[in-house]
């Protein structure tokens, strides 16, 4: 059964080819057919029904106001940066700090060090590069993230730390494997007071065997206690290498949910080369991994409890809508990834689908926004009231303790518009997100379309993630034509 048409790459060549994405004995597949290589047939999701819930969440962005080029007749994704036809702004941005980097991983998307030459942008070019994505209307990027190759690498890191927050971005990550992290606890402080926000700790497992370095990686972790430094474990998943160690990451993150705010599974992407057979044997799809999940923790997490991206438009909607002041908007493809929250508590893990029925609560949040815009401007706070009133019913007795807690967080960041409060929210839950970034095998010019992931380039072009990594590989072209002489 056809589900959708769409456009994607033939994965021999990179000719762009229309696709079909089917459903075939409850599993979603991409068909496409290049006049010189011939019928290709890949998994594009592996479970229809979770595809068809999921599709219910679309969300269509705005785009940006001041985007950096029409789109010419090459077409997407083979001409970016940003055009006219995007329809997401940045959400989160990348900046490659260097390609160099102090481990050789076999699934590294960026391959650093096979590379032969040095890709390490100048801290000017950085500050420009900063400085493109705080300019974006009508909302600023709010976070940047710094990578490579191995971003502590570079010597003037906490510098640039240090500006991009003074040029306002709100949340500062940096993407690391943890052996600098791990080394030395007065380099992790001096991270902390320089104004990083977030380590994002590449963490495959729990044993040598299915993590090689967990055991600096855990040091790292200490680390980053003993200086207050909130910790991202950032799993790449291969089918038969690790995917049964899911169940084990996340109770290590409740172990250590002081430190750990969360897990960010990332599903294996081929961007090198790979036979059928690799796709076949080691390919994890979201369903594939929610599965997993659900099955290594006995059934706390189950595979409903996760939502696609952007679900969460309801609540900036919202926001927006009262406010009078643009927000950010999740609206990145409803395939491209799923997410939950699971409250740590003395009784163990309470996912946040026990406390809320998010359906309601989010369709309230929808009313909210609708009765608001048809109210004018007279009595908004008395029509907020009213809708806070309704999403109590969203709310219901967790299966595992009492939500007064939760109600009280939620209604102080609503009516008293102290977002301070989402704070407190996310520095007592775990995040459980999965982000399954394409190759040319799955690749969808859709999903490409309303990423919000972006890549800030030293030419000041702004590259979607999954066009700047794959399909194309944006990144090599930028890397070789900014490389150091």
């Amino acid at each position: 059964m056809l589900l959708k048409k769409t456009k994607t790459l033939c994965p021999v060549c990179g000719k762009i080819l229309d696709a079909d994405i089917v459903e075939e004995e409850g599993k979603v597949w991409m068909t496409r057919t290049c006049p010189e290589h011939g019928s290709f047939r890949h998994i594009y999701w592996s479970d229809a029904r979770m595809f068809r819930r999921y599709q219910q969440f679309e969300e269509l962005g705005r785009g940006i106001a001041n985007p950096q080029r029409e789109r010419t007749m090459v077409g997407c994704p083979n001409d970016c940066g940003i055009c006219n036809e995007h329809l997401s702004g940045t959400l989160l941005a990348n900046i490659d700090l260097t390609n160099r980097c102090n481990l050789s991983c076999d699934f590294c998307f960026v391959n650093a060090k096979a590379c032969g030459y040095i890709y390490e942008p100048s801290y000017d070019e950085v500050v420009s590069m900063l400085q493109l994505l705080r300019s974006q209307k009508p909302v600023p990027a709010p976070a940047v993230q710094f990578a490579g190759g191995e971003p502590t690498m570079r010597d003037d890191l906490i510098d640039i730390i240090r500006k991009a927050k003074e040029m306002g971005f709100q949340q500062v990550q940096i993407a690391t494997n943890g052996i600098k992290i791990a080394k030395d606890v007065s380099y992790v402080r001096s991270l902390k007071e320089s104004g990083l926000s977030t380590l994002y700790l590449h963490f495959d497992g729990i044993t040598k065997d299915t993590d090689p370095h967990v055991a600096q990686h855990k040091k790292a972790i200490d680390n980053c206690k003993e200086v207050g430094l909130g910790v991202m474990l950032v799993p790449t998943i291969i089918n038969g290498r690790n995917d049964h160690q899911v169940g084990d990451i996340i109770r290590y993150a409740v172990e250590n949910i002081k430190t750990v705010r969360g897990v960010n599974f990332q599903p294996v992407a081929f961007t090198g080369a790979a036979s059928d057979d690799d796709i076949m044997k080691e390919r994890v799809t979201i369903p594939d991994l929610v599965e997993r999940i659900e099955r290594q923790t006995d059934g706390i997490i189950r595979k409903d409890d996760f939502y696609p991206v952007p679900c969460v438009v309801a609540i900036s909607d919202l926001v927006e809508e009262y406010t009078g002041k643009a927000q950010i908007r999740f609206t990145t493809h409803q395939h491209c990834g799923a997410a939950t929250y699971a409250f740590v508590t003395e009784k163990g893990l309470v996912p946040i689908n026990r406390i809320l029925n998010v359906d309601k609560f989010f369709e309230a949040m929808k009313q909210m926004t609708e009765q608001l815009q048809k109210g004018g401007s007279i009595n908004r706070y008395l029509t907020l009231l009213d809708g806070v009133k309704n999403l109590h019913n969203s709310i219901r007795e967790s299966e595992q303790g009492d939500v007064t807690q939760f109600w009280k967080l939620l209604a102080k960041t609503i009516i008293l518009q102290d977002f301070n409060a989402l704070r407190d929210f996310h520095w007592n839950a775990l995040f459980i997100g999965i982000m399954h970034f394409m190759d040319r095998y799955n690749y969808d010019l859709e999903r490409v379309q309303r990423c919000c992931i972006h890549y800030a380039t030293p030419d000041g072009r702004l590259i979607p993630f999954c066009a700047y990594n794959s399909g194309p590989v944006h990144r090599e072209k930028v890397w070789q034509e900014h490389k150091k002489a």
